[in-house]
């Protein structure tokens, strides 16, 4: 098991983000260093596509910890989240039970020998507070109901959950919590009120050129200049998806497997389908593109 990170500051972890990759401004930075100090959850809210998700990845590769997700979505449960009974093998191991007793078997015994480990099937909550300390990512809570968000509270404020027929589980060490939400509705105060919170933005230009210089290989200044320029103007269009930092990337690295050094119109034309995700957000950019790309 990996000992606890024990990281100086928050210039210090933004300089282990940046290595692998991950240019955190001073905000992601603090916010992320906190939540490591304090043992709180992080909760990264935001556009689609400013690095919530990313910054939880990254933070499990600089610091050397596990990475446990959870991919929120509707519907999503206890069982689903935190652990299932595997009922075939239980079932057969009944049945060798009652074969060894030549038919007869002590309830009590049976019923005890099914709720134990070797039939447990852990789901990434549980994963977590067992395999602790790692990186916990909680994606798109939003996208889940408000019974969920009750059941992950005692999870947040102890570390731990309770298991009916088997007990309680808790963390040797608390996880890093990562929770995420693009906004698709309000979570509740109860969880937010148990977590450091940080809204992100997209990058500014000059660090979202940076990204492209760091995150995709043998990108020159130019077309790195001129894709995050492009990507500027049109997050300031009404578009129904604005791009976000991984559409960048894609875009970029797109243009680099044409082999382009230089973004024009017939290239950009191209390849939009790398940036722009809905056919009314294309047909409103493709006719306004000269002015965007300026």
């Amino acid at each position: 098991m990996p000992d606890q990170p024990d990281v100086a500051s928050p210039a210090k972890l933004a300089a282990l983000l940046e290595d692998i990759g991950y240019l955190a401004d001073d905000g992601v930075a603090t916010a992320a260093f906190l939540s490591l100090r304090m043992g709180k959850p992080l909760f990264c809210e935001g556009e689609p596509g400013t690095g919530k998700t990313s910054l939880a990845v990254a933070l499990s590769e600089s610091l050397d910890l596990p990475l446990v997700r959870l991919q929120c979505h509707e519907g999503i449960d206890a069982a689903q989240a935190l652990y299932e009974w595997d009922f075939p093998r239980q079932l057969l191991h009944l049945r060798a039970l009652e074969a060894a007793e030549g038919g007869r078997l002590n309830v009590d015994d049976a019923e005890e020998s099914l709720y134990t480990e070797r039939f447990l099937l852990a789901r990434p909550l549980l994963t977590a507070l067992r395999s602790s300390p790692c990186v916990l990512l909680v994606d798109e809570i939003d996208r889940a109901d408000d019974e969920f968000e009750a059941f992950l509270l005692q999870l947040l404020d102890e570390n731990t959950v309770t298991i009916p027929e088997y007990g309680e589980v808790r963390a040797e060490r608390p996880p890093l919590v990562v929770l995420t939400s693009n906004r698709t509705r309000e979570v509740h105060d109860a969880l937010k009120r148990r977590c450091l919170y940080h809204w992100l933005e997209h990058p500014d230009l000059s660090r979202e050129i940076a990204i492209l210089r760091a995150r995709v290989p043998g990108i020159g200044q130019r077309l790195a200049e001129q894709i995050a320029e492009t990507l500027q103007r049109l997050r300031t269009m009404e578009l129904l998806k604005p791009p976000g930092v991984a559409e960048a990337l894609d875009w970029a690295n797109a243009l680099r497997a044409l082999g382009r050094d230089e973004l024009d119109a017939a290239s950009a034309a191209s390849t939009l389908g790398a940036v722009l995700k809905f056919s009314e957000d294309l047909d409103r950019v493709r006719a306004r593109l000269d002015a965007v790309l300026g």
